[in-house]
C-alpha cells in the first residue's frame, strides 16, 4: 500500500519552495525582463490570483448553507443571540489585549529612533473611512442578491440568519428546505476538499511571487518595525489567545495549534481572512469537535470584524512613525489608539485596504503625519500574511471557547 503524503504536508513543502525560488530570483533575476514579465507578472500571478479566486468562490455558498444548518441546529432564536454576544464580546476582548500588548512592546523597544528618514518620503493618500451610522445602516442589505454578488460578509450574515429564522417559524416547508440546505452543504464541503488537492501549486505561485517582489533585503532597513510585529504577533497568539483558550476551555494550546496548521498556512499564503473561511470552518469542526451549529456563525462572523493581527500593527506602527517623527505620545493618546482599534475593526469591516484605512483613521485621531504610512507600505505585504495567521486563529480560539460555553464542546 503506498502511503499519500497528507496535504498539509504539501503545502508545507510547497511555501518552503516558493520562499526560496522568491528569494532567489528577488536576488539574482530581479532585473531581468523576461523573468519579471514571464515567470512573475505571468505563471505565478495568473496561478497565484486563480487560485484566491477559487478560494474566494468557496465562501458566500459555504457560508450561506453553513449558516442556514447552524441556526436551525441550534433551533432556539434566544440561544442564537447569546452565541452572537459571546463571541462579538469575545472578538472586542481579543482586539483590545492585542492592542494593548503590541503598544507595550513598542514603547518599551522603541522602534524608529535610530531610523532616518529620506527627505523625498513618498505621500501616502488615505482612502476615507465609512461612518459609525453609514457602517450600522450598512448591515442590513437593500439587495441581497447584491450583497451576495460583492460578497460583503455582514449583510450576507444578517440576510442569512434572518432567512434561516423564517424557515424554522415555516414549519414542514422550512424543514424540507433544510434538508436541501443540508446535502447542498455537504456539497461544498466536498468541493473545498477538490480546491485543496491544488493548494500546493497555488500557494507555491502566491510565496514566490511575493517574495520575488519584496525580496529578504526589504526589510533590513524596517527590521525594528518589522521584529517588533512579529514579536507582538507571536506573544498574543501563543499566551494571550492560548491563555484564554486554556482557561475557558481546558484545550491542549499545543494540540489546538498543530490542528490550526493548514488554516496557518492559507493564511499566511492568501493573506486573507475571507478567502481562508473554508479551511478554517473544515478544521474547527473536523479536527477541533466544533458543531457546525456554533462555527457556521462565529467563524464567518470573526473573519469580518476580529482584527488582532491588524491591531498589532496600528499599535507597534504608531510608536514606530512617533519614534520617525519625534512626536512624543502621552498617556492619553495610547488609550485614544487602543479605543480607535477596537472601534474600527467593527467601523471598517469589508472594506477594502482595511489596515491601511483602520492606521489612518489612529493617525489621524492622535496627530501623527498620515503620509508616514508610505515608510511602511514597503514590508506591508509581508507582515499582512502573519497577521491574518494570527487573525484566523483568534477566530477559531473564541469559536472553541463559545462551544464550551454553550456545552455543545
Amino acid at each position: 500500500m503506498k502511503n499519500k503524503m497528507p496535504i498539509t504536508t504539501k503545502i508545507l513543502i510547497a511555501m518552503c519552495l516558493g520562499l526560496l525560488a522568491g528569494s532567489a530570483i528577488n536576488a539574482f533575476g530581479h532585473d531581468n525582463g523576461a523573468i519579471r514579465e514571464y515567470l512573475v507578472d505571468g505563471l505565478f500571478h495568473v496561478v497565484g490570483a486563480s487560485f484566491i479566486n477559487a478560494l474566494k468562490m468557496l465562501v458566500v455558498p459555504l457560508v450561506s448553507f453553513s449558516l442556514i444548518c447552524g441556526v436551525c441546529g441550534i433551533g432556539d432564536i434566544a440561544a442564537l443571540g447569546r452565541i452572537g454576544i459571546k463571541a462579538f464580546g469575545l472578538y472586542l476582548l481579543t482586539t483590545g489585549l492585542a492592542i494593548a500588548l503590541a503598544l507595550l512592546l513598542a514603547v518599551s523597544v522603541g522602534p524608529g529612533r535610530d531610523f532616518e528618514r529620506s527627505g523625498d518620503t513618498t505621500e501616502f493618500s488615505a482612502p476615507e473611512a465609512p461612518g459609525l451610522t453609514e457602517v450600522l445602516i450598512g448591515i442590513v442589505p437593500s439587495n441581497p442578491v447584491n450583497a451576495f454578488a460583492e460578497g460583503n460578509m455582514l449583510q450576507i450574515i444578517f440576510f442569512v440568519i434572518l432567512f434561516a429564522i423564517a424557515m424554522m417559524m415555516a414549519g414542514e416547508v422550512g424543514f424540507q428546505l433544510l434538508r436541501t440546505a443540508e446535502q447542498l452543504n455537504e456539497v461544498m464541503m466536498k468541493l473545498v476538499m477538490l480546491v485543496m488537492e491544488f493548494a500546493p501549486i497555488g500557494v507555491f505561485c502566491l510565496i514566490a511571487k511575493s517574495f520575488s517582489e519584496q525580496g529578504i533585503g526589504l526589510i533590513v532597513p524596517m527590521l525594528g518595525y518589522f521584529s517588533v510585529v512579529i514579536a507582538s504577533l507571536f506573544l498574543h497568539t501563543t499566551l494571550t489567545l492560548c491563555l484564554l483558550l486554556w482557561l475557558m476551555t481546558r484545550m491542549n494550546p499545543w494540540e489546538f495549534m498543530k490542528k490550526m496548521r493548514p488554516v496557518h498556512i492559507f493564511a499566511f499564503s492568501t493573506a486573507s481572512s475571507n478567502a481562508t473561511i473554508p479551511v478554517n470552518l473544515r478544521v474547527v469542526e473536523h479536527d477541533l469537535g466544533v458543531p457546525n451549529s456554533t462555527a457556521a456563525f462565529t467563524i464567518p462572523l470573526g473573519a469580518t470584524i476580529n482584527m488582532d493581527g491588524t491591531a498589532i500593527m496600528q499599535g507597534v506602527a504608531t510608536v514606530f512613525i512617533a519614534n520617525v517623527y519625534g512626536i512624543e505620545l502621552g498617556l492619553m493618546q495610547y488609550l485614544t489608539v487602543i479605543g480607535m482599534s477596537i472601534l474600527a475593526s467593527i467601523g471598517t469591516a469589508g472594506v477594502p485596504g482595511v489596515g491601511l484605512i483602520m492606521l489612518a483613521m489612529v493617525f489621524n485621531q492622535v496627530g501623527l503625519p498620515v503620509e508616514g504610512i508610505a515608510l511602511i507600505l514597503g514590508v506591508d505585504r509581508l507582515l499582512d500574511m502573519l497577521r491574518t495567521v494570527v487573525n484566523v486563529t483568534g477566530d477559531a480560539a473564541v469559536t472553541c471557547i463559545v462551544a464550551k460555553g454553550e456545552h455543545r464542546h
